[in-house]
């Protein structure tokens, strides 16, 4: 006869195994590598990883939430770089546009 299964089993197997975040990692350290903030995020998603593999779940969960923020960081501070080149060089090509229109009158 089986033993019943107790609220602490049921309560552990209910919960997921923590995100390490890797490939978001990889995509930032490739290509938003932002102050090496994509480096940083990569360290802690493999080192999250790691735990996770050696049975650290806190561990893994601390590691990949570490992870998770640099991404974000990384992630809003190419937007916004990126943001700031479209507006620089709309406002350039405008400011051409109307030297131009003043040396032709």
């Amino acid at each position: 006869m089986e033993a019943p299964m107790t609220n602490n089993a049921a309560r552990f197997a209910s919960i997921p195994p923590p995100r390490d975040h890797v490939l978001w990692s990889l995509f930032n350290f490739f290509y938003m590598n932002v102050c090496c903030l994509g480096f940083g995020a990569l360290y802690f998603s493999i080192k999250a990883r790691d735990r996770k593999v050696v049975g650290d779940i806190e561990g893994a969960r601390g590691y990949g939430s570490k992870a998770r923020c640099l991404n974000i960081v990384a992630l809003c501070l190419s937007l916004l770089f990126f943001i700031i080149i479209i507006i620089v060089l709309a406002a350039g090509t405008a400011t051409a546009a109307n030297a131009i229109n003043i040396r032709r009158n």
